[in-house]
């Protein structure tokens, strides 16, 4: 067993450094990270070489995806152009508050048209899964400063706060399937899960955040932090509003978020410092998780997607999310291409994953159909969105760029 553990850090590690040795050549190519980190695991896996000779926990897979998550969410929200966000708040309510619920609503109606065996319950539930969009698989797009500022933002407010909105919404349809709401109506439960979830979610991320914010700036007038322990506090700031909202009955996404949003704030000045080490925590949380997904999940699960499963997924990554945000965006001014571009990169990934995970250990009556078309989503997401992020992304930016310039 002790031989097996060294192994399994070997093979990892190794890769964590050969990775971060060939990152930037890599990000400027239509290859992304995350293709790359499942391709080893899938390398590695029981399909491949099978040099991990272990089934992976979900448990363990979920909670590398939920702490992930918690540390891009912050990260990019932190990281967030407020002057920008203010000018284009708009875009990501409508996103949020239109797009988001007519995604759910056409996601159950094309399940119900494909005839997909599962029950309605089970309909709305898959929906809900594959509804958020991923800050994660995201990033190549709203980091990229060749895509217009307004564009980046607002995909960026959406992707951190939709995958918390669509927790309660989630209980909701899972407690109906399970029938433990009891003898209480159902808009009676959804109200009090939804306000719940937010509530709490927002309290615990802006109460803890600022709290965090006052003593970091006494230790930088006092110059308490040194140049090694100024890369800690943002880590330990994500997972704290993310473990403590959970803890408490919140989103713990919510509170990631609200938090990130509200440290970029209140510290413009030292941000950039500080989040410097956090994003590269989260850039190796990201190559764990995602090697783990390629390990357990990928190679196991190709071979079972029937053709429902498969269509329903790029159904999902195409006309389910792209044309709710294209009729949401109508009036906005927006050009088509534009509507478009937003509408394609709303990759499915970590959320999904956590999704799937607590809808298996819900025992649901079809819970392996629903982690199936989740996980042919989720690859199907990675491979699509990570091939034409930096070729679109830079062609769009240029167009926008001579746009304004005419």
């Amino acid at each position: 067993m002790e031989n097996v553990l060294y192994e399994v850090l070997a093979l990892f590690a190794g890769f964590v450094l050969l990775y971060s040795i060939v990152a930037g050549a890599v990000e400027r190519t239509w290859i992304s990270g995350p293709m790359v980190f499942v391709a080893f695991g899938v390398l590695i896996g029981p399909v491949g070489l099978d040099l991990v000779p272990f089934e992976t926990e979900r448990a363990t897979l979920g909670a590398l995806a939920e702490l992930t998550l918690a540390l891009v969410l912050f990260s990019d929200a932190a990281g967030a152009d407020m002057k920008v966000l203010k000018r284009v708040a708009g875009l990501p309510v409508r996103l949020l508050l239109v797009g988001l619920p007519l995604t759910i609503v056409l996601g159950y109606l094309i399940g119900l048209w494909l005839n997909v065996t599962l029950s309605l319950l089970e309909l709305a539930l898959v929906a809900t899964m594959l509804a958020p969009t991923d800050a994660a698989l995201g990033k190549a797009v709203v980091s990229n400063e060749a895509v217009p500022d307004n564009v980046r933002q607002s995909l960026n407010v959406e992707s951190g706060l939709n995958d918390g909105i669509c927790v309660p919404v989630l209980f909701v349809f899972l407690a109906l399937i399970v029938q433990s709401a009891g003898e209480q109506a159902t808009w009676q439960l959804a109200v009090g899960l939804v306000a719940e979830e937010i509530g709490i979610g927002l309290v615990v991320g802006l109460a803890l955040t600022a709290a965090a914010a006052q003593l970091l700036k006494i230790a930088y007038r006092r110059q308490w932090l040194t140049d090694t322990w100024s890369q800690v506090p943002v880590i330990g700031l994500a997972l704290t509003c993310f473990g403590a909202a959970q803890l408490l009955g919140g989103s713990g996404f919510i509170a990631a978020f609200t938090g990130g949003l509200l440290f970029g704030a209140l510290l413009p000045q030292q941000r950039q410092q500080l989040l410097e080490a956090a994003e590269g925590t989260g850039d190796v949380f990201s190559v764990i998780t995602w090697t783990i997904f390629g390990v357990a999940v990928v190679g196991q699960a190709v071979g079972s997607f029937e053709w429902r499963i498969v269509l329903y997924a790029v159904l999902s990554l195409t006309v389910i999310r792209m044309l709710p945000v294209f009729l949401c965006l109508s009036g906005t001014g927006l050009t088509t291409e534009t509507k478009l571009f937003m509408g394609w990169f709303g990759p499915r990934g970590l959320a999904s994953i956590v999704f799937a995970i607590i809808v298996l250990d819900a025992n649901v009556a079809n819970s392996g159909t629903l982690a199936m078309v989740v996980a042919c989503t989720v690859i199907f997401s990675i491979i699509g969105h990570g091939i034409t992020a930096n070729p679109w992304a830079k062609a769009f930016g240029a167009r926008s760029r001579s746009a304004q310039g005419s």
